[in-house]
C-alpha cells in the first residue's frame, strides 16, 4: 500500500517564540537537525534521535515535529504496530498506529501537541488509514505536569479528540491492566468495511465480547 504524504509546514507564534510545526519530514532533514536534550522520555536525545529519523525513512513512516532554530522541540510519530504487539496480528497494512507525541519541557503549555497532531491529518493524507494510540498511565509524565491520574487521562483524551480520534473498547490485557489506560481509534473515511472488521478481530480475542 502507498500511503499518501504531503508535506506540510506551518510558522506559528507562542509567547514570543516562532516555532515551525511541519512534516512529514523526510529522514535527510531531520538528520541535519538537533533534538532538544529534555527530550528523553523514551530514551536518551542521541538514541531518540536516531529512531526518529529510522521511522521518517519508512514506507508508511511519518515523523511531524515542532522546530526552533534547528532543535526538535516536539514531535510525533506514526508508524507500523510493532510486530511483538498484538496491533501487528491482523497483518493490515492501512493500520498505523499513533505512537509517540513528545514536547520538550520549557515549550509545554504552549499547545504544540495539539498543532503537531493537527498537522498530520492536514489534506486527509490519514483518511485510507485506521490511525490508533494506545495510552499507558506508566507513560505519562505525572511528576513535571502536576497531574494526577485522571487529569492527565482527560488532557490526552481532549487532545486525541481533536483529530477525531475516539475511545474504543479492548480486551487487550495492558489496557485492560489499569481503568486510566485506553485505545483511542481514528478510522479513515476511506477505509474499506473489511478492514474495519479485521481491526474489531484484533481488539477482542475474546469473541463474545463484541
Amino acid at each position: 500500500m502507498q500511503h499518501r504524504k504531503i508535506f506540510i509546514s506551518h510558522n506559528i507564534e507562542r509567547s514570543g517564540r516562532r516555532i515551525t510545526v511541519e512534516g512529514p519530514i523526510p529522514p535527510e532533514k531531520l538528520g541535519r537537525l538537533t533534538l532538544h536534550s529534555s527530550l528523553d522520555a523514551f530514551r536518551r536525545p542521541k538514541d531518540q534521535h536516531e529512531a526518529l529519523v529510522e521511522i521518517a525513512g519508512l514506507p508508511e513512516g511519518r515523523i511531524i515535529a515542532a522546530i526552533e532554530n534547528d532543535v526538535v522541540v516536539g514531535y510525533v510519530t506514526f508508524h507500523y504496530p510493532d510486530e511483538m504487539e498484538r496491533w501487528s496480528e491482523g497483518g493490515m497494512d492501512d493500520l498505523v498506529e499513533l505512537g509517540a507525541i513528545e514536547v520538550a519541557d520549557d515549550y509545554r503549555g504552549l499547545g504544540l501537541g495539539k498543532a503537531l497532531i493537527m498537522t498530520a491529518f492536514e489534506e486527509n493524507q490519514l483518511d485510507d488509514v485506521i490511525v490508533f494510540t494506545t495510552e499507558y498511565y506508566w507513560h505519562w509524565d505525572l511528576e513535571s505536569s502536576g497531574l494526577n491520574v485522571w487529569e492527565y487521562r482527560s488532557m490526552m483524551e481532549k487532545l486525541m479528540k481533536s483529530v477525531d480520534m475516539e475511545w474504543f473498547a479492548t480486551d487487550d490485557p495492558e489496557i485492560c491492566a489499569h481503568p486510566a489506560n485506553c485505545l483511542m481509534v481514528r478510522i479513515g473515511k476511506d477505509v474499506p468495511l473489511s478492514s474495519v472488521e479485521q481491526f474489531d478481530r484484533v481488539r477482542f480475542r475474546q469473541r463474545f465480547m463484541y
